[in-house]
């Protein structure tokens, strides 16, 4: 009997043994997919700010060049037009295209209707036409009274 006793602390010690190394594999995995992402996040908010001063930069340059023939009030003024139609348009670009007013599947001064569950664009996945591991008739052969399913009686082979 003791044995049995010095076996079962054993397997304890080995589960808990297995666990703490799970547990570190595990933290040691995480701990380097949140490096990677942390590294990307950074590379993409430090591509926005220079994005940005570039576009400034653009926006700068537009009015100067507009200054050049209209007094300062009506290039700046331009300049702004300018910026707020393209800003629109990126907007409008950033949308789904079934947002849109007057799309299809869009309710007018509602909420659209919610979309189908899988990605298909259909609702459930599509049925088998017939039953998985059923026998199939041979062309012009009359079904079996097996063959008719009892769910729909109204079948017609």
């Amino acid at each position: 009997m003791e044995r049995i006793d010095h076996l079962e602390h054993l397997d304890k010690h080995l589960a808990e043994e297995l666990a703490q190394v799970a547990r570190e594999t595990i933290r040691d995995e995480l701990r380097e997919q949140t490096r990677k992402q942390r590294r990307t996040a950074m590379l993409y908010a430090a591509s926005g700010t220079v994005a940005l001063y570039a576009g400034a930069a653009v926006a700068l340059a537009v009015g100067l060049a507009l200054d050049t023939a209209l007094p300062d009030w009506a290039a700046a003024l331009i300049t702004a037009a300018i910026l707020g139609v393209v800003a629109y348009l990126l907007r409008g670009a950033a949308k789904p295209h079934a947002s849109r007013p007057g799309a299809p599947g869009r309710v007018i001064g509602g909420t659209p209707p919610p979309g189908p569950p899988s990605g298909t664009g259909m609702p459930y996945p599509p049925m088998p036409p017939i039953a998985p591991g059923a026998r199939v008739p041979e062309p012009g052969e009359a079904p079996r009274a097996d063959d008719i399913d009892p769910e729909n009686p109204h079948h017609r082979g």
